[in-house]
């Protein structure tokens, strides 16, 4: 509890610091497949955002209507709609998704368009989505839409009626644990402890995934404990990001000391894609006021 306290007070002072030096708000857009691929990958950097008064908005280009094994597409995409919108009342944030079917997500012109208007309007300085080398195709397909929007974004006419975005943001992509045809290779590493319970919280707001259908199809079903804090410990156990290996410790290096460090027990970690702003140093500590200088 002392270690969460005094985390919070660390953020409301880098907050009251950044809104006296920034001025405005920070914009970050994530786009994820399905609802709840931004809360696991990315809900306690969003938290942290959040809390210190700046603009998230989560984006799921899927309703999710094809996650369970009892539950009819259209009943389930109502479903996940509201967990969804539990989950960014937790975070904070703002949280939409585009309503493609589920497992039917395709790089479309179409979605594209949709994409590109979402990270105008947005006026995004930060975009996060998937690696493109991914096990779902629902995730890949994601990748490439966003990715074909990066350049895009900066083309009037690609953005009708809509303002074009000539300051490009930068994209980053999401950490995973595939490693061919090349493994995740993180840039920032975000120390994400004070606000885990927050990121908890989302994650358990999706009850159809982390209860029901993530579990049957992995083969864990019977492991579902019936009790809310058993269920919540589950959570945690399959969907946080802890034990930081050599593999993150090294980048943890660059925006904290070893004695830090030694205090991190829960991270997010992020890729720079190189289709958009590739930043230097001090331009990730602009965007990221969390890290410590």
């Amino acid at each position: 509890m002392k270690k969460l306290f005094v985390g919070t007070i660390f953020l409301v002072m880098v907050s009251l610091f950044s809104c006296l030096c920034a001025g405005e708000p920070i914009r970050v857009i994530v786009f994820g497949a399905h609802p709840d691929d931004c809360d696991v990958n990315a809900g306690g950097t969003a938290a942290l955002f959040a809390q210190m008064g700046h603009k998230v908005k989560f984006v799921s280009l899927t309703n999710g209507d094809k996650g369970h094994h009892q539950m009819q597409p259209e009943a389930l995409a109502a479903r996940r709609k509201k967990e969804m919108q539990e989950a960014g009342r937790s975070l904070g944030i703002v949280y939409e998704n585009l309503d493609n079917h589920d497992g039917e997500l395709m790089a479309t012109l179409e979605n594209r368009k949709k994409v590109i208007r979402m990270i105008c309007d947005w006026k995004a300085d930060v975009v996060i989505t998937h690696r493109p080398n991914d096990y779902h195709p629902d995730h890949r397909y994601t990748s490439t839409i966003v990715q074909d929007a990066a350049y895009m974004i900066s083309v009037p006419l690609m953005v009708p009626g809509g303002e074009p975005l000539l300051k490009a943001p930068v994209f980053l992509y999401m950490q995973d644990s595939f490693l061919k045809p090349n493994p995740f290779s993180p840039d920032i590493v975000i120390d994400i402890t004070p606000v885990v319970e927050k990121k908890l919280d989302a994650i358990c707001a999706h009850e159809s995934q982390v209860y029901e259908w993530l579990p049957w199809n992995g083969g864990y079903e019977n492991d579902v404990p019936a009790d809310a804090p058993g269920k919540r410990k589950l959570s945690a156990d399959h969907f946080l990001w802890q034990k930081m290996s050599d593999r993150y410790t090294e980048p943890a290096l660059k925006w904290y000391s070893p004695e830090q460090i030694k205090s991190i027990t829960y991270f997010e970690a992020f890729e720079v894609c190189e289709y958009g702003n590739v930043p230097d140093r001090e331009k990730i500590l602009q965007l990221f006021p969390m890290l410590p200088r």
